[in-house]
């Protein structure tokens, strides 16, 4: 059961990001375990379940990042990451689709809903959908928007596809999409009541969700027909 991160939660994921070398992991292996990985997936799990219990039609399944990174992808960066993430999909779509997020890294923690895969065609039926829907969408805007302060991760179009309104545009002339609320140290992140917070959000970034759903299923009916 997830009782909440810690001030030790930070101080591993800073320590971490200054020392990214096997000799200094290996040195605090056990604050890792106590501070981050046992409380990360405590909250991954009790969210699935919850949400699981609550949308029973989705089918959702958790996949948990691994904080070391893939020994072929580097970069020149150091072997381990130093932020941890966790998904909610439905079924075991993995890295494709829509799904939930949660974040937490050096500086606080981060949830929201969006896509993984970055390609033309998902951004393509996007467009088309909202064209199709366009009161659905914007009633979608509108709640999330309601909430208070968002971010909208994504690059966007050097030219825009379209006019949309200002309201709009912001969302339409996007490469790729998700949006998420960011939190820093503190308060709930200290609480069981995260897990409250995360399905509170979740429940809200649902009609969303679904149309993010309808979008990739768009998108694998045309790549079938390919």
């Amino acid at each position: 059961m997830f009782n909440g991160f810690s001030q030790a939660t930070g101080d591993f994921l800073w320590g971490l990001a200054m020392n990214n070398n096997r000799e200094w992991f290996l040195a605090h292996k056990q604050e890792y375990e106590d501070a981050l990985n046992g409380p990360f997936r405590a909250l991954a799990f009790d969210t699935l379940q919850r949400m699981q219990a609550a949308f029973p039609d989705q089918d959702f399944q958790v996949h948990l990042a691994r904080i070391y990174r893939d020994a072929r992808r580097l970069f020149g960066r150091g072997p381990y990451k130093d932020h941890l993430w966790f998904s909610l999909q439905s079924g075991e779509r993995r890295a494709f689709g829509p799904m939930f997020w949660f974040e937490i890294g050096g500086t606080g923690w981060s949830c929201g809903a969006g896509n993984w895969e970055d390609s033309a065609d998902i951004a393509e039926h996007w467009r088309r959908r909202i064209d199709a829907e366009p009161a659905r969408f914007e009633a979608i805007v509108r709640g999330i928007d309601a909430r208070g302060p968002y971010v909208l991760y994504g690059d966007t179009y050097k030219r825009p596809k379209a006019d949309r309104g200002d309201f709009l545009n912001p969302w339409y002339n996007r490469r790729h999409l998700s949006v998420g609320y960011e939190h820093g140290f503190g308060g709930v992140m200290y609480a069981p009541g995260l897990t409250d917070t995360l399905v509170d959000t979740f429940t809200a970034l649902m009609p969303f969700y679904l149309f993010l759903r309808d979008v990739w299923n768009d998108v694998l009916i045309d790549r079938a027909g390919r």
